[in-house]
């Protein structure tokens, strides 16, 4: 039986916090949390694209209890300050549903030196999801969702020496390197909660191929050459909308069958309803150990359960 929008049980109550809020599937997810009563918290770079979608998401959902947050995920300083935001607003955080992110782009550092895809995809949320830690320790069960893509398949755990790329960039490579990274940082953090015995549960979900906004700018960019331009044609012709493609990360943030641990995908792949898939990837342990080492090393910050619990 397919899983829809439909099976999306009351969120009444609950703080949900969705980065790239202002548009494809961080839009079509916040609409879907806001139409079944969350408080949702819309961060997000672009205030005009933010508030834009703001104002869809009313015209659908008159009653919808909304907040909007600046966040430039290539930005700590800007993480930094959108965090205080949340946390100043709200004790307690049940729903961080980490989707912002780039797509095979021309080389580019973030304001503190980091790859731009590296940095955005993974670092920053790294950096968001460890500086609201104490609100969701707080919240009953919270639950933290990261986005992946299939093009983790093609990644490579990384080079603690050069996890940057520095000297053997390549848009594609980076990419799925940063998708892996989100692949290993959902599974590492659910086997942090779980050796701490805490209530708060990792997820992770990949949306197939769908006709978003990221497969356009990715072939505007031209970062993506000539594959940029053939899956942006895929995606528009074969892939599906975003309101279908955001349905694996609103069914592991939502779905009170789902665990800890646990990935969601479209069944075919691609395309399809979204249904809990396997995780299988060889060397898992190591390269979650690589990721949090490069992870603290290069922001500065650590995931403190000790002092987020105290908290």
């Amino acid at each position: 039986m397919s899983w829809s929008l439909e099976d999306i049980p009351s969120q009444r109550g609950r703080v949900a916090v969705v980065t790239g809020a202002n548009g494809g599937l961080g839009l079509a997810t916040a609409k879907a949390l806001a139409g079944k009563g969350a408080h949702v918290v819309m961060a997000a770079r672009d205030q005009d694209k933010a508030a834009a979608a703001r104002d869809e998401i009313l015209a659908a959902h008159a009653e919808a209890s909304l907040e909007v947050v600046p966040l430039d995920l290539a930005s700590l300083a800007s993480v930094k300050d959108a965090a205080e935001q949340i946390l100043a607003a709200h004790d307690a955080i049940d729903l961080l549903v980490n989707n912002a992110g780039l797509m095979a782009m021309p080389e580019r550092q973030t304001q503190d030196g980091f790859e731009m895809q590296l940095g955005v995809n993974h670092l920053g949320h790294w950096a968001l999801t460890a500086r609201l830690l104490p609100a969701l320790l707080r919240a009953k069960a919270a639950r933290v969702v990261t986005v992946t893509s299939t093009a983790h398949h093609g990644g490579r755990t990384l080079n603690p020496d050069n996890p940057h790329l520095r000297g053997h960039y390549a848009p594609w490579q980076a990419y799925a390197h940063s998708k892996l990274a989100n692949y290993h940082f959902a599974i590492g953090l659910q086997r942090e909660f779980e050796s701490r015995g805490l209530a708060a549960q990792s997820l992770v979900a990949h949306p197939g191929l769908t006709h978003s906004d990221l497969q356009v700018r990715t072939a505007a960019e031209g970062g993506g050459g000539i594959s940029g331009r053939f899956w942006e044609w895929m995606a528009a012709t074969t892939g599906m909308p975003v309101e279908r493609g955001a349905l694996p990360q609103i069914r592991a943030a939502t779905d009170p069958n789902a665990k800890g641990g646990e990935m969601y995908a479209p069944r075919f792949v691609q395309a399809g309803p979204p249904v809990r898939r396997p995780l299988v990837r060889p060397g898992i342990d190591k390269a979650i150990r690589i990721l949090w080492e490069v992870s603290e090393r290069e922001t500065g910050i650590g995931l403190d359960f000790e002092s987020a619990a105290a908290a």
